[in-house]
């Protein structure tokens, strides 16, 4: 252990766990990582939950069976499924969640993703989840598509906290802090406590450079010197963006009126986010995505694998962002000398995300239709 955890929880990142299943829960695994690996969130999604559920853990089975005997249909038994995992996961984060005053101890679950360009259909499955798990420390999560971006400032303007998923560009990002405003702006026209509304922006950081390398490589010449470089350089150019709005730490940046003003009213910044924290590329450092996008009031949530490598061999030397603001900029511009075109870049990115969330909802709804079906049959058969 190189306490490259605690380190980086010093430096003001809060670390939380990309993953869930039932059988991290019931085995204590997650309270372990709590206590022992300084976690103090969670963050879940449809390919989570599709492993989870699908990848044969029979501390499923007994849920799965009072499903099929009360004749429930799918999407109903995979809401009721997930949902538990959630709750219970935001029970054992609780501890987490009142000592730092409901900053952390967070447990996020995801709106439908066939629903994510449909924005009053998002509204209303956000305020069903919100209700379903019933713990003040669950985040919604809504992705960012441009139906996305006004149900996220609905759905926090209803006093619910939401963490924002599938960013990808700086232009997308920067509609998400409006949009989270606004909802900021309407729920204090409620009357609403803003202090009890948080939220989080999860800006994808690997898949940037999956997508952008790919087409450095076909470029060839010297455009592949760029490899790699794209993905902590979008993330930096994001935390200076949520700078210019929510000031620094430093108190070099205010933050705009706009946000003062609401901040004097009781809310909190939004914090960025990175998601996507595994390496894809193998020839690159496992925890390069960790010790490289390192400031005060971030999240960075990581596959266990990610975690384990940063608490076995990462170094984390202090902050690795602000001071790198003017090379962020320099290799985004020079990737697009290069010829890679940064919009249909991030436009790629969010189709696929979508689109693999939405296959992995599939593969889950597929399971568990089979399971319940088996199950209705045998107890049918057991009754006779």
């Amino acid at each position: 252990m190189t306490d490259a955890l605690k380190r980086l929880s010093d430096e003001g990142v809060a670390i939380w766990l990309d993953d869930l299943s039932r059988k991290r829960l019931n085995t204590g695994n997650l309270a372990e990582l709590v206590q022992h690996k300084h976690v103090v969130g969670v963050t879940t999604n449809p390919t989570i939950f599709q492993k989870a559920i699908g990848g044969g853990d029979s501390s499923y089975d007994g849920q799965l069976r009072d499903l099929a005997v009360r004749k429930v249909t799918t999407d109903e038994a995979v809401r009721m499924i997930t949902t538990s995992d959630v709750r219970d996961a935001a029970d054992v984060l609780r501890p987490v969640y009142d000592a730092s005053n409901g900053r952390d101890g967070r447990v996020s679950i995801e709106v439908d993703p066939r629903l994510a360009h449909e924005t009053a259909a998002t509204v209303a499955e956000a305020k069903q989840l919100w209700w379903l798990v019933d713990r003040p420390n669950v985040f919604i999560k809504i992705p960012a598509t441009k139906a996305g971006l006004p149900a996220i400032g609905e759905v926090i303007g209803k006093g619910i906290s939401v963490n924002v998923t599938l960013i990808f560009s700086l232009e997308r990002y920067k509609a998400v802090i409006d949009a989270y405003l606004t909802g900021l702006e309407a729920a204090k026209a409620k009357g609403l406590d803003l202090s009890q509304i948080e939220s989080v922006a999860s800006f994808f950081v690997s898949r940037v450079d999956s997508e952008i390398d790919k087409r450095l490589d076909k470029i060839g010449g010297e455009a592949k010197n760029l490899r790699s470089k794209a993905a902590l350089a979008n993330a930096r150019l994001a935390y200076q963006a949520y700078e210019e709005v929510f000031g620094s730490v430093d108190g070099k940046t205010a933050g705009t009126a706009r946000w003062r003003s609401l901040e004097a009213a009781g809310a909190k910044p939004q914090r960025p986010l990175w998601a996507s924290t595994g390496v894809k590329d193998p020839a690159l450092p496992d925890t390069l995505y960790v010790t490289e996008l390192v400031a005060p009031g971030t999240v960075n949530t990581m596959p266990e694998a990610t975690l384990d490598a940063t608490d076995d061999h990462g170094v984390v030397t202090g902050g690795t962002i602000v001071a790198n603001y003017a090379d962020a900029k320099a290799v985004m511009d020079a990737i697009a000398a290069a010829g890679v075109d940064y919009d249909d870049v991030v436009q790629v990115l969010e189709d696929e995300g979508v689109e693999k969330f939405e296959q992995s909802w599939k593969e889950l709804l597929d399971t568990v239709t089979a399971s319940l079906a088996a199950l209705s049959d045998k107890h049918g058969a057991g009754e006779k």
